[in-house]
């Protein structure tokens, strides 16, 4: 896996102070093309005076650039819409934070990390379910092979998820549950970002049993309902908004 060794001035050159930046997309999923682009998503803090005034800071910042014929797309979301996506059964976010392709980091970020398994729950089955399905439509009418990956990859991931409570985002990791020819897909995909599909026998049939796989790991999963973090997340997203007081000044003797 190559990527650019210019990634790590990117953190320095945004805004807004990053709590963390990682590579996400084709490279953290295990299949990047000779011309993917890369992907960053992380998190920045806004100050004070861009949340509690009536000019309130960007939630959401959105940015694609080409740097030495490389495109660039990066994505960052203020502290507190992070923990509250987190919160929210996202499996997108999850993969951000934990993504082992780390760019910046921060003391927030490794608490971030930390408070990652209190986040989890059986309902994330319905995020890789629910991509899953676009992914397959996709891939229905296009006949390209990267929608076919991102199928296979989401439902891998998801039925990881539920029977372990392990977040594995690289689809290299989880072939066990896919099809034998999984790893000839990945090879394809090396060569080109948007090539056609190889006509594969049984496709559907696979895609069916990883879905029914899926929904059956979702039912018999010993996570949690619910989330346990919302305390923990909250006191962070405080304390590493809010500066902390300086110590008073010593008198003189």
């Amino acid at each position: 896996m190559n990527l650019p060794g210019w990634l790590p001035e990117i953190p320095g050159e945004q805004p807004y102070p990053l709590v963390f930046a990682t590579v996400s997309g084709a490279h953290l999923y295990g299949f990047p093309s000779r011309d993917s682009d890369v992907d960053l998503r992380g998190a920045h803090i806004l100050p004070v005076r861009e949340v509690v005034g009536l000019r309130t800071g960007p939630e959401t910042l959105d940015r694609t650039w080409t740097r030495e014929s490389v495109e660039v797309d990066l994505v960052t979301h203020d502290l507190a819409k992070f923990c509250r996506l987190l919160l929210n059964r996202n499996g997108y976010v999850l993969e951000q934070l934990l993504s082992p392709l780390v760019v910046a980091t921060s003391p927030a970020h490794a608490e971030l990390t930390a408070l990652a398994p209190g986040c989890l729950t059986r309902h994330h089955a319905h995020h890789y379910l629910g991509f899953a399905r676009t992914q397959w439509r996709l891939f229905e009418k296009s006949g390209e092979l990267k929608p076919l990956l991102y199928t296979f990859r989401v439902l891998a991931t998801g039925t990881h998820l539920m029977r372990t409570g392990e977040l594995v985002a690289d689809l290299t990791l989880l072939s066990g549950y896919g099809p034998a020819y999984l790893p000839e897909l990945v090879e394809a995909k090396r060569e080109a970002e948007h090539g056609p599909a190889p006509v594969i026998d049984g496709v559907a049939a696979d895609v069916t049993r990883m879905t029914a796989a899926l929904h059956e790991a979702q039912t018999t999963s010993s996570l949690p309902e619910t989330a346990t973090t919302h305390d923990a997340l909250n006191d962070l997203v405080i304390r590493h908004r809010v500066p902390a007081p300086s110590p008073p000044a010593r008198g003189g003797g």
